[in-house]
């Protein structure tokens, strides 16, 4: 498979890696957004938000668990943001699950 993120999760591409666990990976983007930028991703490959069905929604059950984790070990103790792109329309870039945790700053923005 030549997928990125499958690469970087298998060591082949260097990443700083902030988390690890049998199940998500998770590290720092290379274009950050905020002082605080980390992409978690799913060990098994899911191509995004679209893909996930009841045999693999397990993974990312895993993710929102990890969340909390990093985002306390990354010092994002006052709010953070995740955010997964879905599609081209939504400009998911890599086809491989990943959710951006943004923080370290006040984010602009109407979200929810």
């Amino acid at each position: 498979m030549d997928c990125l993120f499958c690469k970087i999760i298998a060591g082949e591409i260097p990443s700083a890696k902030v988390f690890e666990n049998d199940s998500v990976y998770a590290f720092r983007d290379i274009n950050p957004q905020a002082p605080v930028h980390v992409l978690v991703v799913p060990k098994v490959h899911i191509t995004s938000a679209d893909a996930i069905c009841a045999e693999n929604s397990v993974h990312v059950a895993k993710i929102f668990e990890a969340i909390p984790q990093i985002a306390k070990s990354e010092g994002l103790t006052n709010g953070y943001r995740v955010i997964t792109n879905c599609g081209e329309d939504a400009c998911q870039t890599v086809k491989h699950l990943h959710f951006h945790i943004l923080g370290g700053k006040q984010l602009q923005g109407e979200m929810g």
